[in-house]
């Protein structure tokens, strides 16, 4: 069993004896495509890998010993194209069954993967290729990526290839597959890499600012052992769906590292567009996906449908993270399937920081309790402990040695890297607080805080109060300049369907009341604004930034 030759420990009969007893053997060279990928492939090369599937209804099944062959060729490729040890590459490949393969290929010959969103713009690849000296682009052959990709190419001198997967390949780019079936046989490179080496970067979706680029090292899939197993719950049997683009940090949390380590195939579903309930739920059913994992957006789409026209009797276990989950969430899906929802805590820095185990209670809305592999706390601006139910900056100590799974450092950025991570202490830069039972509980980025009246007041538990009507579908709250109060609390919503036309002081009145009735009174909003859409990243995560910038502007005209 693969997960044994890590763990000496792999099942806790409470979360007590997790926390003493968990521990990753992590080997000095450490490689996820060779100690994995073709690990399996020479002792179970029939065990499936990959089940993938797209809109059309085209199936795939990815063994270990294909996954290896194709990985083997894909590097033998790269290596053709003088893509060496140390080069960044960055792969624009949606839910293409090619980003499993590459992803691989990239580890086995040492170079640096740097997977991206297909919504990024030609000014977002310049940026990319500027701050991170990219070398190659691998890419779907879509319209639109393509032209985004070619009018960036011409401003970025250090991007030597692009490489289209097709069905389009422009004229002088490279052709992904042609190029792979003339390869010539692959020499492996087991053992020269360093588990400290860079392995995969990330450019964070940029909420507040532009995007950081987090580098992580060999060991950061072994991290996500956790991760799969003991929040996910993954074990032989399971086929586990996460509902997340390749682009996203999200992706390598559920539909690769740690479900392989587990043995458990991973499903991907390939869909263009906006997430559709209907179909992925059908597509689940049909399949019979056992664990599913999706931000709260999802599950808020999901609720709305009437669930008893879909056989979900395969699936089991359930998870959730991205933001916080709103209580009402968690508990109409608990309702309407039977299954809890299991909520976690991390960031693209690190792997799963916080979360609820399958021996741990879930509390509706709480992120849940510390993963043995990182030493948290909670700080006030002072740097003291927080007392139970105080607010403060959740931190990750790191005195005894970086944990496994927390980043190396932000590429190229030795000032950026100090700010936030000195003195043996990382600052999430997330408000956060505990309460008597040791679960956390997220408040805001610390940007976001409010400050009224000498009062603090988390986003997260107003949306949380507001979110319960039924005319809010998606809200963000933000503060706004106000003369007296210094701030005020300002909710920007998205309507329901049915509530659209009745925007006025009657339907606002309502709204504050009832956001008085379902928290303490101070938070409510003074100010509501009706929008027909919310600000966001490219991630999807709502830029507050963006609202309060606009508030500033009004205020000041």
């Amino acid at each position: 069993m693969m997960l044994e030759k890590f763990l000496k420990q792999t099942e806790f009969k409470d979360y007590a004896d997790f926390m003493a007893n968990f521990k990753v053997e992590v080997p000095e060279d450490f490689n996820f495509g060779y100690d994995v990928v073709d690990a399996y492939a020479e002792t179970e090369p029939e065990k499936e890998a990959i089940l993938w599937t797209n809109e059309r209804g085209d199936v795939k099944h990815i063994n270990y010993a294909e996954y290896k062959r194709l990985s083997d060729n894909v590097a033998s490729y790269f290596l053709t194209l003088g893509i060496e040890r140390g080069d960044c590459v960055m792969l624009i490949l949606k839910r293409r069954i090619e980003w499993w393969i590459t992803m691989v290929a990239l580890h086995k010959i040492g170079a640096v993967a740097i997977p991206a969103t297909h919504l990024l713009t030609d000014k977002d690849i310049i940026y990319r290729c500027h701050q991170a000296d990219i070398k190659a682009i691998v890419s779907v052959g879509d319209t639109i990526v393509l032209r985004n990709i070619i009018r960036a190419r011409a401003y970025c001198p250090s991007l030597k290839h692009c490489i289209s997967i097709g069905p389009a390949v422009p004229q002088n780019w490279h052709n992904y597959w042609q190029g792979v079936m003339m390869a010539p046989k692959f020499k492996s490179q087991k053992g020269q890499n360093k588990l400290t080496d860079d392995f995969l970067l990330y450019f964070t979706s940029g909420t507040s600012g532009e995007p950081k680029m987090v580098m992580h090292d060999y060991s950061y899939p072994l991290a996500h052992i956790l991760t799969a197993k003991y929040w996910h719950n993954v074990d032989e049997t399971s086929l586990h769906l996460t509902v997340a683009d390749t682009g996203w940090g999200k992706a390598v949390w559920g539909k690769l590292y740690g479900q392989m380590i587990c043995g458990a195939t991973v499903f991907v579903y390939d869909f263009e567009g906006h997430f559709d309930a209907d179909k992925v739920l059908n597509t689940m059913q049909d399949f019979k996906v056992t664990s599913f994992c999706a931000p709260p957006t999802v599950y808020r789409f999901m609720i709305r449908k009437d669930l008893t026209k879909y056989d979900l009797s395969s699936l089991r276990y359930c998870t959730t993270a991205g933001e916080a989950l709103n209580p009402k969430v968690f508990m109409e899906w608990k309702k309407k399937t039977g299954i809890m929802i299991y909520e976690a805590y991390g960031q693209t820095e690190t792997t799963l920081v916080l979360g609820t185990y399958p021996f741990v209670e879930p509390k509706p809305g709480s992120m849940g309790l510390p993963n043995p592999q990182f030493p948290v706390a909670v700080i006030d601006s002072e740097g003291n402990p927080c007392k139970p139910g105080e607010h403060g900056q959740l931190v990750i100590h790191t005195e005894a040695g970086k944990p496994l799974g927390l980043f190396k450092e932000y590429h190229l950025q030795a000032e950026l890297t100090k700010k936030n991570y000195n003195n043996n202490i990382y600052f999430t830069k997330d408000v956060v607080y505990q309460d008597e039972d040791g679960y956390f509980w997220f408040v805001s980025r610390s940007d976001d805080v409010i400050k009224s009246s000498g009062y603090r007041i988390g986003p997260f538990e107003v949306e949380s109060a507001l979110m319960t009507h039924p005319a809010v579908v998606e809200c963000a709250i933000t503060g706004a300049p106000d003369e007296v109060r210094g701030m005020v609390v300002k909710a920007t919503i998205v309507l329901a369907d049915a509530y659209r036309g009745k925007e006025g002081p009657e339907l606002i009145k309502e709204l504050q009341t009832h956001v008085k009735q379902e928290t303490a009174p101070y938070k409510y909003p003074r100010i509501i604004e009706f929008v027909d859409e919310l600000p966001k990243t490219i991630s999807g995560k709502i830029r507050r930034v963006e609202i309060r910038e606009k508030s500033e502007r009004i205020k000041g005209s």
